[in-house]
């Protein structure tokens, strides 16, 4: 079973699992502040949920590249929708600061 390592904590989930729900369902927020109400949750719309991911996941579908393709994304960044991505193999996962979760500081990080 795939390992994912986010917010100092080791979850295990099945593979291709949902990255989004296998974080909330383990309390691990994906949302920044305000976000967090205006979330689309988990069709790919809204952008909220961008995480660093590390590790092996699926290949970015046409709504990750879509969505991270319009601003304040950028579709050259390393970010990927949580939402729109299954974990394949372990995994480690960050996320930033900022409404978008684009900021420079990180507000959790893995460990492990």
């Amino acid at each position: 079973m795939p390992k994912v390592v986010a917010q100092g904590k080791l979850i295990e989930c099945e593979n291709k699992a949902n990255l989004r729900k296998v974080l909330l369902k383990n309390g691990v927020d994906l949302h920044n502040g305000g976000s967090q109400v205006i979330n689309c949750r988990g069709i790919g719309s809204c952008g909220t949920c961008a995480v660093k991911v590390e590790g092996e996941v699926s290949a970015a579908n046409w709504r990750d590249q879509t969505r991270r393709s319009l601003p304040p994304h950028s579709p050259t960044s390393d970010l990927r929708l949580a939402c729109q991505t299954q974990v394949l193999g372990d995994v480690k996962v960050t996320k930033f600061d900022g409404f978008w979760g684009q900021g420079s500081q990180i507000v959790w990080t893995p460990e492990g």
